[in-house]
């Protein structure tokens, strides 16, 4: 079979379309992969710079939807069933071994490159918004970097659950694609960008802040707060990791809260089916992402360097 093997940690540089051996089923649902998603974290692994760190030849890749090609006896899923499921690596490919807890339905109304973006984004954004920051409907979310998948993901998530969204986009061209995902105000991360934000919110400030961002950002979305807002530290896109000084979070009041899904996952057992089943009745309430940018996965080194350099937004999907 065709898969993208990154043979060398030097981002979507190291990266090589080829023939691999297929993979080995076991005790795993075998998929034909039909949509395989990119994120942020299989960026940083073909830079090396992962939590996880892989040794270079690997076939990255963690989320994947197709159907089933073989299934072992008593998982509940059959060859023929449409499927999504975390991968962990190998996703990059024309198929790919999923273990069975990993595994869940495809909802009726998504195709393939619709249902690999709910996977990572979406289950990671209802888990930072409900469970860690213990979003209330009417309260107000200001989401960083909005434009990219964890954004959109936070954007519509925030919006299902009755939340007024003040979305922040760092490219301008992304203004018009972040107002289509519903949100209630859309503006520019610039400078006095936190003045704007006041005034949206009559000076009040946010209750919650979705942060994928990092760096310089950070310092002013803590003051972008109201008393007892919470900011939601999801990841480090722009490449630095902030520091806080928690005389102020005391003198004002307010919460920074870590959001590792994929650590609670690992933790919690039965987490990621609670979650699945939560944004399947979002997706029966109407819930759709948007469009993803598709690539076919022979393209994959150009799709994965426009990816790096920030030109997609929303998310990426490679299809065999």
């Amino acid at each position: 079979m065709k898969a993208l093997v990154a043979q060398e940690l030097s981002g979507p540089a190291g990266l090589v379309y080829t023939d691999v051996d297929d993979p080995v089923g076991n005790d795993s649902v075998v998929i034909d992969v039909g949509a395989a998603g990119v994120c942020f974290p299989d960026l940083l692994m073909l830079r090396g710079e992962y939590q996880m760190k892989m040794p270079a030849p690997f076939i990255p890749g963690l989320e994947v939807a197709g159907t089933v090609r073989s299934a072992p006896d008593g998982s509940g899923f059959v060859a023929g069933q449409r499927v999504s499921g975390f991968s962990l690596l190998g996703a990059w490919a024309e198929r790919v071994a999923v273990p069975v807890d990993s595994v869940v339905p495809t909802h009726d109304g998504l195709d393939d490159g619709s249902a690999v973006c709910l996977l990572g984004n979406y289950y990671t954004m209802y888990f930072a918004l409900q469970h860690r920051g213990a979003l209330q409907a009417g309260e107000t979310v200001l989401v960083l970097g909005s434009g990219g998948g964890v954004g959109t993901a936070a954007v519509q998530i925030a919006k299902a659950l009755g939340a007024r969204v003040i979305a922040m986009v760092h490219r301008r061209s992304a203004v018009e694609f972040v107002q289509s995902l519903g949100a209630d105000v859309v503006l520019p991360l610039t400078d006095g960008w936190l003045d704007a934000v006041k005034e949206h919110t009559g000076g009040r400030g946010v209750d919650l802040v979705v942060d994928p961002i990092g760096g310089s950002a950070f310092d002013d979305a803590i003051r972008a707060m109201a008393t007892e807002g919470r900011l939601l530290v999801i990841g480090f896109a722009a490449g630095g990791i902030p520091t806080v000084k928690v005389n102020r979070l005391l003198l004002r009041n307010v919460s920074v809260v870590g959001v590792g899904w994929g650590e609670f996952v690992n933790r919690t057992p039965g987490a990621q089916a609670q979650v699945g089943a939560a944004l399947a009745t979002l997706v029966d309430g109407g819930l759709r992402p948007p469009a993803p940018v598709r690539f076919p996965l022979s393209d994959g080194v150009a799709a994965l360097q426009r990816f790096a350099d920030g030109e997609i937004n929303g998310k990426l999907v490679l299809e065999p």
